[in-house]
């Protein structure tokens, strides 16, 4: 589901930090983000529209000072080629709203990861659900 929205909009709905993270595809300094060492149980969501990203299942410590994931939730995030900061990488954005999420790095030797990927991402453009408790009989 596509969340298109003017950058009125989105100032609107975003705090000015989020705003200049997911919309202006800033970056929040090195570990200063509320999700980077966080070992809850549950699901990333883009902070942006809502749509599930990243399981816990995923996030691994990868000492880069950004939460990182080895996977995404299937068909939850895009990959652009990104060539700014005079290097080539691979941008990812929220398939649902093109809210700027992070970046992917691929062939860094985690060996516990099934891919092989790091997707770098800020926290600020994240939400944290919780899981929900077994039901009790």
């Amino acid at each position: 589901m596509s969340q298109k929205r003017s950058e009125e909009e989105w100032q609107a709905v975003l705090s000015p930090e989020q705003f200049k993270i997911l919309r202006k595809k800033g970056t929040e300094m090195p570990n200063t983000g509320e999700y980077n060492k966080f070992k809850g149980k549950g699901v990333y969501c883009c902070a942006g529209c809502g749509t599930p990203l990243y399981t816990s299942d995923t996030k691994f410590d990868s000492g880069c000072g950004w939460p990182a994931f080895f996977d995404a939730i299937p068909n939850a995030i895009n990959r652009h080629e990104d060539l700014s900061m005079g290097m080539k990488r691979v941008e990812i954005t929220c398939a649902a709203c093109d809210g700027h999420l992070g970046h992917v790095f691929q062939g860094e030797g985690w060996k516990h990861t099934p891919a092989d990927e790091r997707h770098c991402v800020n926290s600020v453009s994240i939400k944290f659900t919780p899981e929900e408790e077994e039901k009790k009989e």
